[in-house]
């Protein structure tokens, strides 16, 4: 009856969710068939208080359990939070130690007793050293009681004692209670019905319920040490106190692990008791025959599950490795589940096949080097590869009919890695027993790749089909790995299948076959480089004998040319043959993904080889893009690559391509710009733009220069270079952009994407980008003037980069860092807090101009101290990338001060501002991700104010309670010197200010404080 509320106190008053309390309650609306009738003085659900006020009473038995009783059944949500607030304050309270034993009595319903077991738990957890050393036994004794009272249930109750006990036991170990375990064990000893002790009649009438209780008591134990935040030391201290108990609990989870009279469930309990105390990494050695037991619970189906997470879990500890002896006894025991094994897969068990495949892989893998050194074993390892390997092949398609498969393919990289790592000569006698096993392994992971029939793989769900990628994804990277071992004939073996499926007539042809051969060849093509492969030219002889009218082929089939281009580049001559068939698929809806990806590989690895075809290239992409036959993002990939493919071509057939590509993209975007806004023509102008942004990123003519022409015309000045195509179509659609903006410049996702276009062309033509310059840089200083937006900020921030230093720009560059400076200093004033972006493009774009153009600081149109203060500003932004960008702004500004009569005098009016605001940032003020960019800053401040930074810092930190309360001026002091030491050192300066940062924030020593 219980089951349906488990925990639920503890959830209520950890998490402090009323809504959950809420939902949980309507599990239990009527208290009254809860309990016994007359078994409590409350005869109704519930007795809240009238008012809130009136929880504001004493912490009582019978206040607490009607504020229990109001949390559960009351539905108003305000007065369960009430209530709520009231129970956490009162488990803190001194009290608690009193009333919560009040609450556990047996007239009590389960949710009130485990509130009270929960406020134990909380007591000794986080209120320990409130009681009294003396009073430490008797609690003890009464926990021990009360477990036992509780042996037979509610088990939510009798868990929280005994985590509440253990709890006490981690706090006592091992000067006050050297052996909590031995005495736990005693005092659950069956004893005579006269001896002392109240709770050994108990004992004897209910043994079965006692002996789960003892092992739920020994289980929690470590589980508890194994949560709880504890210093290094401390943790070292009890783990070894702990694990020295292993030998008075090892040997009775034997006895009752073979005991006839054991039921299932304390079987159950024995298994998941083992597997709690391995985690504290008991040896082996010593736990051998208990661990060997476990095997014969297999046998068992009720106990199946719970042996086998056993077994996995100790045997995937590393330490085995160091109990050769015992792990090499364990063999045959995994060994002699093969037949149960074989037995599971042929009868579609999917559950037995999978558990003991889970011990065979975790034995395999986590012991692989050790086991492969064991020489005289070599034919047991041996033979648990080829368990695991019938494991890689278990019949089925994954993951429908079977889940198996996927769990060995990182013991084939464990095993490879351990066999390549060998010297040459032990090397070589691994090699000669194991490459037969992996030539078994490709035909077994080419099979399990196969698709299904298209029939059923339409009747997969989605997520069946994704986790089916997945594991191909997985499969192709074990075929990677398994080219180590056999290297070139691992591609002999892919191309003599590839051969006979499509060359003799006596092969069935089934299109699973040639896609699972040709999937192969892709999964080593993509990483290794087979540019010297042998079979390489027989196989893209073959590729145009493929029939891909079959789409998961097709797909398959572009992939592998992809995977190809680099080859392709050295053997131009092999183009022809590939490149229809890409093109043919790129007229294929269904193909979009990968022939469009395949194009843009080839279009950027053989663009010089391209010039014969590119006319073919040029007609297909601009039919498939007036069709609207591919997505968006496809849309975006395909100008890439034809980007790529114009940057190629004779200089005389550019401009006239490029014009013949875009001119109708540019007629629409011009019909839509004279049209009024709508949703609807926002995301078709966003497309064109981008399609622009995209071509422009890719088509590059410098490289064509370097081929046609040499690198002499590179030398030439910006006036004497022909003008570049993209510039010139650029200044032609320039009215047609400003055009854009002036109806949607309030919209910043349009304006992003008008600047996306000029960021791609000035990132990719550089200094070529120049006669555009001064038109941009006023058509920036207008938006931003009327609509300020980060987009522009962004775009500046590059002009800046590459033009800045350009004598005959710098009129418009000066022109343009005035405008938006004032514009953004005009912001600041009114507030910028909504806009994090604009703050921290704004921080960026200084940043920048300091590094490129500080001179632009002694123009009187900046001014210097109002930025000073906008940085300021933008480090208390509680978001890290803005804080971040005001970082590097002051390193930068910092830096030119030496230089800069200005600037110096700015810090040394406003320094100590900026000591004190990055001080309160790293103690807390700022996201513990920002904290590491200060320690530039005071490195830098450090550097160039050797004189002023100690002043600074002591007037700063001399406040009581600045920066944090809980820093002492001793740690302040010490903060100050080891601070001041540093002036070229990052990495100590960095250990420094987070060092400082965690104990200021409380976190010093926490798990909390490597984060």
């Amino acid at each position: 009856m219980w089951a349906r509320i488990p925990y639920s106190a503890h959830v209520y008053l950890h998490l402090k969710d009323p809504v959950s309390a809420q939902t949980e309650s309507t599990h239990s609306t009527n208290y009254s068939h809860r309990s016994d009738p007359g078994s409590h003085h409350n005869p109704t659900p519930m007795e809240p208080p009238s008012t809130p006020g009136q929880m504001e009473m004493d912490q009582t038995v019978e206040n607490v359990e009607t504020a229990l009783y109001q949390l559960y059944f009351d539905p108003d949500m305000a007065q369960k939070d009430i209530a709520q607030k009231w129970l956490t304050q009162a488990q803190a309270s001194a009290q608690g130690w009193q009333w919560c034993w009040a609450l556990l009595g047996s007239d009590k319903i389960p949710e009130v007793q485990f509130f009270g077991a929960s406020t134990l738990h909380i007591k000794i957890c986080r209120h320990w050293s409130d009681l009294p050393t003396e009073q430490h036994e008797t609690l003890r004794m009464q926990l021990l009681s009360q477990i036992l009272q509780f042996s037979a249930g509610p088990k939510m109750v009798r868990t929280r004692l005994c985590v509440a006990l253990a709890s006490m036991a981690l706090n006592l170990i091992p000067h006050v209670w050297s052996q909590p375990v031995v005495d736990i064990v005693r005092a659950f000893q069956p004893q005579k019905q006269d001896s002392e002790g109240g709770c050994s009649a108990e004992v004897s009438r209910d043994p079965q319920s006692h002996c789960l209780a003892l092992l739920e008591l020994l289980t929690v134990i470590p589980e508890e040490f194994l949560s709880s935040r504890l210093a290094p030391a401390r943790r070292s201290q009890l783990r070894e106190a702990l694990t020295s108990e292993w030998a008075t609990v090892c040997p009775m989870l034997r006895q009752l692990l073979q005991s006839q009279d054991s039921s299932s469930l304390v079987k159950e309990k024995v298994l998941h008791c083992l597997s709690s105390w391995v985690g504290l990494d008991v040896s082996l050695g010593e736990s051998q025959e208990l661990v060997q037991d476990c095997f014969s619970t297999l046998s068992n189906p009720q106990l199946f599950d719970s042996a086998v997470e056993t077994i996995v879990t100790v045997i995937s500890q590393p330490d085995c490795q160091r109990y050769i002896d015992a792990l090499l006894s364990l063999m045959p025991l995994v060994l002699g589940l093969y037949d149960q094994l074989k037995t599971a897969a042929q009868g579609g068990d999917m559950e037995t096949s999978h558990g003991i495949c889970r011990i065979a892989v975790a034995l395999g893998e986590t012991h692989s080097r050790v086991l492969l050194e064991q020489l005289d074993h070599w034919q047991e390892y041996l033979a648990l590869v080829n368990m695991i390997l019938f494991c890689s092949g278990i019949p089925g398609h994954y993951p429908v009919s079977e889940t198996t498969s996927s769990l060995t393919l990182t013991f084939w990289y464990t095993l490879q890695d351990d066999i390549m790592s060998f010297e040459e000569e032990k090397q070589a006698v691994y090699l000669q027993v194991y490459r037969p096993v992996y030539f078994q392994l490709v035909d077994v992971l080419l099979q399990k790749s196969h698709y299904p029939s298209e029939e059923e793989y339409a009747s997969w769900s989605s997520d069946d089909k994704e986790q089916f990628r997945i594991y191909r994804v997985d499969i192709s990277d074990t075929l990677m790995y398994v080219y180590e071992i056999l290297g070139s004939e691992l591609l002999s073996k892919l191309y003599d299948g590839l051969g006979r499926q499509l060359m003799d007539p006596q092969q069935s042809g089934v299109w699973q076959d040639t896609e699972a051969l040709l999937f192969g060849f892709q999964s080593i093509a993509e990483t290794i480089d087979v540019n010297y492969s042998d079979v390489i030219p027989g196989l893209i002889g073959l590729l145009p004998r493929i029939n891909i009218s079959n789409l998961m082929l097709a797909d398959t089939v572009m992939y592998t040319i992809g995977s190809l281009a680099e080859w392709l580049a050295d053997h131009p001559v092999m183009l022809s043959s590939v490149l229809p068939m890409v093109l043919q698929g790129l007229e294929k809806e269904e193909l979009s993904v990968s022939s469009v990806s395949t194009l843009k590989r080839i279009c950027r690895e053989c663009r010089h080889n391209l010039s014969p075809c590119a006319q073919d290239i040029l007609t297909v992409s601009q039919t498939v893009l007036l069709k609207n036959l591919h997505k968006s993002s496809q849309c975006m990939w395909l100008m890439q690559a034809l980007g790529f493919l114009l940057s190629a071509l004779p200089a005389e057939e550019i401009l006239s391509g490029l014009h013949s590509l875009i001119t109708p993209h540019i007629q629409q975007l011009d019909a839509l710009a004279h049209q009024e806004p709508n949703a609807s023509n926002k995301q078709s102008i966003m497309h064109i733009l981008g399609m622009l942004s995209n071509l422009f990123s890719t088509l590059d003519i410098s490289t064509h220069s370097e081929v046609s022409e040499g690198a002499a015309s590179l030398r030439l000045s910006p006036s004497q270079r022909p003008p570049n195509p993209v510039v010139v179509v650029l200044q032609q659609v320039f009215p047609l952009i400003q055009t854009i903006l002036g109806k949607w410049l309030c919209d910043s996702e349009v304006v992003e994407a008008v600047c996306g276009v000029f960021d791609k062309s000035v990132r990719t033509l550089l200094y070529d980008f120049g006669p555009m310059v001064p038109q941009l840089c006023e058509m920036l200083g207008q938006m931003y003037g009327a609509f300020p937006q980060a987009s522009a900020l962004n775009l500046a921030r590059q002009m800046v980069h590459i033009f800045a230093g350009e004598e005959h720009h710098l009129s418009d560059i000066k022109g343009l860092t005035k405008v938006l400076t004032s514009a953004t200093l005009a912001l600041f004033q009114q507030g910028l807090r909504d806009h994090p972006d604009i703050v921290e493009s704004f921080m960026y774009l200084h940043a920048q101009i300091l590094k490129r153009k500080p001179g632009l600081y002694h123009s009187d149109q900046l001014d210097v101290e109002a930025l000073f203060h906008c940085g300021i500003q933008a480090i208390k932004f509680p978001e890290t990338a803005t804080v971040k960008a005001a970082c590097l702004f002051y390193t930068e500004f910092l830096n030119r001060c030496k230089d800069m009569p200005l600037l110096a005098a700015d810090l040394q009016k406003d320094g100590k501002l900026l000591t004190e605001t990055v001080i309160h940032a790293i103690a807390g003020g700022s996201p513990r991700g920002a904290t590491e960019p200060f320690s530039d800053v005071l490195l830098n401040l450090n550097r160039h104010c050797p004189a002023l930074l100690p002043r600074w810092l002591n007037e700063s930190l001399q406040a009581a309670g600045f920066p944090a309360a809980q820093v002492s001026a001793e740690q302040k002091q010490s903060f100050i010197q080891q601070l001041l030491r540093e002036q070229t050192n990052k990495r100590r300066m960095k250990e420094t200010v987070m060092e400082f940062s965690q104990l200021c924030r409380g976190l010093q020593g926490s798990g909390y404080s490597k984060y």
